[in-house]
């Protein structure tokens, strides 16, 4: 059990039980920006390392990650842009979008623009100097079995920088980042379940 933020393809996006009124509520307001309806690539057979899906779990402590985000310059926009959204699409858009559809853990639904959760995250893996050696690929929960490895002690030998310091504000932040930059590069929402 627990919270997993997970990419979406078309057959839950168009399944009435699952994502549709939400897609048809998001396509509205899309609509009514002149934006183009965000229609997200079909399902794939699940190859580990592919970079085909992204699932991740919430399963750290939050508090430091969101006491940093607030300690940003831009503070609650830092925070929203990171944690202020039930699904992440890869449209540009400012602002967010509350469409009158409950979410897994709300009563409507936030959607935000990958573009700006990307360049939040972007801004914080810098500061915490997130070393390379943080997966690219999370299509099954590769961040957290890579923070719970002894790698990370290595890259930490290797690559010493606040991150180590704080590996759940450090986790939170490559989930994040991995999160956008795989809405952006799949072209599909990333959604929590």
């Amino acid at each position: 059990m627990g919270i997993y933020v997970c990419s979406v393809d078309a057959d839950d996006w168009s399944d009435e039980d699952i994502l549709r009124p939400t897609a048809q509520a998001l396509d509205a307001e899309l609509s009514k920006r002149g934006l183009a309806s965000c229609t997200p690539p079909a399902a794939v057979e699940f190859v580990p390392q592919s970079g085909m899906s992204f699932e991740e779990k919430m399963y750290r402590p939050i508090q430091t990650f969101e006491d940093l985000c607030r300690a940003q310059p831009d503070g609650q926009d830092s925070y929203d842009a990171l944690l202020g959204w039930d699904l992440l699409v890869p449209v540009d858009f400012k602002d967010s979008l509350t469409l009158p559809v409950p979410a897994p853990y709300s009563e409507n639904t936030t959607v935000l623009s990958a573009h700006r959760t990307l360049k939040a995250a972007k801004r914080l893996a810098v500061q915490l100097a997130l070393p390379p050696h943080v997966p690219h690929r999370c299509d099954n929960l590769d961040l957290g079995n890579w923070f719970d490895s002894p790698a990370t002690a290595e890259a930490a030998a290797s690559h010493p920088g606040p991150w180590a310091e704080d590996l759940d504000a450090a986790y939170y932040t490559a989930l994040y980042l991995r999160a956008a930059e795989h809405s952006l590069q799949r072209q599909c929402p990333i959604s929590y379940v």
